[in-house]
């Protein structure tokens, strides 16, 4: 990777991925993709040079790439699963449509492009402990058919066209900077905001719904680990499992409470949210990552806990 376009920069993994890039390849190199309503501040706007970027747009990416002259694009447009299922057709115009347009410019500019998938990309007839890596995915939400649909396309373009794609399947991201923004594994991340603040959390999910979850740097370290990653050796492309750790609900709260012992949690359970976590695996087997590409998690949930809690208290 030598001049690298973060499409989605202002987004919660974006707005740090490009951080941590641009500390690794330099600031010039790494330019924040943005689209109208979005627009970076602070840090990423002042940190490095940014572009107009809208998925949907193929005459402007194809700008952008040819300025820049782009190697490599992380593709991070997407709508998350709970503002999907209210959305399917936009969901699909920015998850599908705009992959196209991506895969056809990396086509022909000779780009490697790096579109997560998701955990969402499986179904209820998937095993739910130790999913494999290669198994039935048959989701039922617009959030993870366009999942499935991102790993097959990109394959495509991979064996069809020599396009360097690679993805890998996040979890629920956990972090301290940037709020999500509708996703199905949000909880986790408010539970702190409403520990630090001293709220009661009301929690969307039943308690004994174990999710795969994943803290920020380590999902950072997942992405750019891959696209650094030996070719030769990746025998999977696009869906690659990676997993950190997995709880439920009241292991989350019950570890917490270790270090704030007034915090409360009650129940009141989201139909939509708890339907979408349902058809989601318990854990994931992540073998095939660690075998093809050396990937290795840094956080549990004891050592993530202590850090959200001690920057967000700051």
């Amino acid at each position: 990777m030598k001049n690298i376009l973060i499409i989605g920069s202002t987004g919660q993994i974006g707005s740090e991925l490009t951080r941590e890039l641009r500390k690794r390849y330099g600031n010039e190199h790494v330019i924040a993709g943005y689209i109208h309503g979005a627009e970076p501040t602070g840090e990423l706007k002042e940190g490095g040079p940014s572009a107009l970027a809208d998925v949907t747009n193929s005459e402007m990416l194809l700008d952008v790439v040819k300025k820049y002259q782009i190697d490599t694009i992380f593709n991070l447009a997407a709508l998350l699963s709970v503002v999907a299922e209210s959305k399917p057709l936009l969901a699909w115009k920015i998850g599908i449509d705009g992959l196209f347009n991506i895969l056809e410019i990396a086509r022909q500019q000779h780009c490697a492009v790096f579109t997560p998938s998701s955990i969402g990309s499986f179904g209820l007839e998937t095993p739910h402990d130790m999913t494999p890596q290669d198994t039935i995915q048959r989701p039922r939400t617009i959030y993870g058919i366009s999942k499935v649909t991102t790993e097959l396309l990109s394959d495509y373009y991979y064996y069809k066209y020599g396009v360097d794609t690679r993805s890998v399947r996040f979890p629920g991201i956990i972090s301290y900077l940037t709020l999500p923004g509708g996703g199905t594994t949000d909880y986790a991340v408010d539970i702190f905001y409403a520990a630090v603040r001293k709220e009661k959390f009301i929690c969307p999910l039943r308690q004994g719904t174990f999710l795969d979850m994943m803290y920020m740097p380590d999902a950072l370290h997942a992405a750019i680990s891959l696209m650094e990653a030996d070719p030769t050796r990746l025998i999977h492309r696009n869906g690659f499992n990676v997993a950190s750790m997995s709880f439920d609900p009241q292991i989350i709260y019950e570890e917490i409470k270790k270090l704030r012992p007034e915090f409360e949690m009650e129940y009141n359970v989201d139909p939509m949210k708890q339907a979408i976590a349902d058809s989601w695996p318990n854990r994931l087997d992540d073998s095939a990552a660690r075998q093809e590409w050396d990937w290795q998690p840094q956080y549990n949930l004891t050592a993530m806990t202590k850090d959200m809690l001690e920057h967000l208290s700051k």
